[in-house]
């Protein structure tokens, strides 16, 4: 086995997930809660007010604080590696596709709901979080989750080309 100083840069990151993630179902509780985080979270970034930029004309609203999460997501798992970058922006276009929808659909009393379900994910999806961190027999930290919710999106990306034979 190659020592950790002979790895790549995304070897080293997938590594450090995998390594906190060793419990069988906490791995499978992982295909779970990782979604949901990155929804709710997206979704409750996207709800913020971004101020109207004139020079956009009709492409205003796609621009928000989201795009520029994603943008900086995305350049930083494509300098780890092109090949996960590119299935991890797929997912991000399957997330943004749902938050558009979630968007449109307003309560009973004509408020946006995105937020509200928004929040909701993301808590079910740290409570799923926090279950797997317990199984792993590790205290939930947040300084530690912080960086694993940047890398969980890639992980499960590279687990799906593990699977498939895809080189990364």
């Amino acid at each position: 086995m190659a020592k950790q100083t002979d790895l790549r840069p995304v070897d080293k990151v997938l590594n450090e997930f995998s390594k906190t993630h060793h419990n069988p179902i906490n791995r499978n509780l992982q295909w779970v809660c990782i979604p949901l985080i990155s929804f709710g979270l997206l979704g409750l970034i996207w709800a913020l007010p971004f101020p109207h930029l004139a020079f956009l004309g009709k492409y205003n609203g796609f621009v928000n604080w989201a795009s520029f999460v994603i943008a900086f997501s995305i350049f930083y798992y494509y300098k780890l590696s092109p090949v996960l970058s590119y299935g991890t922006l797929l997912m991000v276009f399957a997330i943004s596709a749902g938050i558009v929808s979630l968007e449109k659909v307003q309560g009973s009393d004509g408020t946006p709901i995105l937020p509200q379900v928004c929040l909701g994910l993301l808590i079910a999806g740290l409570i799923v979080q926090f279950i797997g961190s317990r199984l792993e027999g590790k205290s939930f930290t947040i300084a530690q989750n912080f960086r694993f919710l940047l890398d969980g999106p890639f992980w499960l990306i590279f687990n799906i080309l593990k699977k498939t034979g895809i080189r990364y």
